[in-house]
């Protein structure tokens, strides 16, 4: 039983090495200096209202509570036993991040979570891997490093308490919360 977890996880760390590439674009993207402009990663944005990100509307309410902004979604989801960032996800990352650099005084915290398969042990390191990896995305993206924590509460804190394919989807994520809110 050792041996097949130790060859699962130097699987993992395996897999997280090879997505290296796939996330160049991102670092490319750090040199963006406009934080208006609309997130250019392929995944569809349609309908989502990306203005404001930089600081409050033109009303005065808080972008991150206008269900109609992109700042209002809080959760980047995973697939299973992975901690790689699916593209559909990146623009709200990079939203997230916009508003994080426009806004210094704003800290977040990144809590990785994973659905009630496998151990506590390895649920709670790949809750932290996934909270890791949103992290990454924001830090290559210019958000400072010291106003962004990350936890991990693996299986403990499950958005779906079901146990099928469709309560454990819910459950593989990274929630994005604001210091304060």
């Amino acid at each position: 039983m050792k041996n097949i977890l130790f060859a699962a996880m130097a699987l993992m760390v395996l897999a997280g090495c090879s997505t290296t590439p796939t996330e160049a674009p991102v670092e490319d993207k750090s040199a963006m200096a406009t934080p208006a402009t609309t997130p250019s990663t392929g995944a569809s944005t349609t309908g989502t209202n990306t203005a404001g990100v930089s600081g409050a509307t033109g009303s005065g309410t808080d972008p991150r509570k206008d269900p109609s902004n992109i700042l209002y979604k809080r959760s980047v989801y995973f697939d299973f036993d992975s901690f790689v960032v699916d593209p559909q996800y990146k623009s709200i990352i990079e939203a997230h991040a916009k508003y994080l650099v426009a806004n210094p005084a704003a800290k977040v915290t990144l809590q990785g979570h994973a659905d009630e398969r496998g151990s506590r042990e390895y649920n709670i390191a790949l809750g932290q891997k996934r909270a890791d990896a949103v992290k990454r995305m924001m830090t290559l993206l210019g958000v400072r490093e010291t106003i962004v924590e990350t936890v991990s509460f693996g299986e403990e804190k499950s958005k779906n308490p079901g146990h099928d394919e469709a309560a454990w989807a819910e459950n593989r994520r990274v929630d994005i919360v604001y210091v304060g809110e």
